[in-house]
């Protein structure tokens, strides 16, 4: 086992990290130069550094191998956090450069939240994965907590450009610190329906015949129904809690 001061010991680590915060630093400043000089809608600019902050790691890793631990996660989301406080409005304002990374994903509706809501998901989702990563990690099926990661990162990272682009079906949802309602679309919220039978399908060596069934029939609906009721801005926890939770019921008495 790999102690946290080992974990954070590790040379590859810090590379990785150093080479994450550069790529992602970068496609958020070209992003934000799509939307500022390019008119492209900051809907679609979000969701590339969504992606990029999703599958940079991934690709990273297998270039800069190391041992992953809840304190190299934890750590990983507290740099991610530190990039975000530098772009609050009384640094951006100052800087070119880093008011045109916070454009890449400042929605006009999501003014003047959109740092809250972004920073606050972003701790709430760690303070969701981490504990549930420990204890599926105990359990020896680590692996499986990728499950709900993928189904949120891919299925929600699609939904919103899914929903501006073919949404007609919508609806409303509510949003924290504000009493405005938001709208989804159903056409959007597919996209976690079926990114979760994709990823379940993936996995599917993971699972007895019947846990397979049992996480086909509940997993992707639930999170689909959590996505779509989840506040503005704000579904990562909840997707993470329903999903890991809903991996850890079928797995322990499926």
């Amino acid at each position: 086992m790999v102690l946290p001061v080992e974990a954070l010991a590790q040379p590859t680590f810090w590379i990785s990290q150093l080479v994450e915060i550069a790529g992602l630093t970068a496609v958020g400043y070209l992003a934000g130069v799509l939307v500022t000089r390019h008119g492209i809608r900051v809907n679609y600019t979000r969701k590339m550094v969504h992606f990029t902050a999703f599958f940079l790691p991934v690709l990273v890793t297998v270039q800069f191998p190391f041992q992953p631990t809840g304190t190299t996660t934890l750590v990983s989301g507290g740099i991610l956090l530190l990039l975000l406080a530098l772009l609050i409005e009384p640094l951006r304002s100052r800087s070119f450069f880093l008011m045109t990374v916070f454009r890449s994903f400042d929605r006009p509706e999501d003014r003047p939240y959109t740092l809250r809501w972004l920073t606050t998901q972003l701790a709430a989702g760690y303070a969701v994965i981490i504990p549930f990563g420990v204890l599926f990690n105990r359990m020896e099926m680590l692996h499986l907590i990728y499950i709900p990661i993928l189904i949120s990162g891919i299925g929600d990272g699609l939904a919103e450009p899914v929903g501006v682009r073919f949404g007609r079906r919508r609806f409303k949802v509510p949003a924290l610190f504000s009493e405005r309602q938001y709208e989804r679309s159903l056409e959007g919220s597919a996209c976690v329906f079926f990114t979760g039978v994709a990823v379940l399908l993936f996995f599917r060596e993971s699972f007895t015949a019947t846990q397979l069934i049992l996480a086909l029939a509940v997993i992707p609906l639930a999170m689909t129904l959590t996505e779509a009721r989840a506040p503005h801005t704000w579904d990562q926890p909840f997707l993470f809690l329903t999903g890991a939770a809903a991996v850890l019921a079928i797995v322990t008495w499926g």
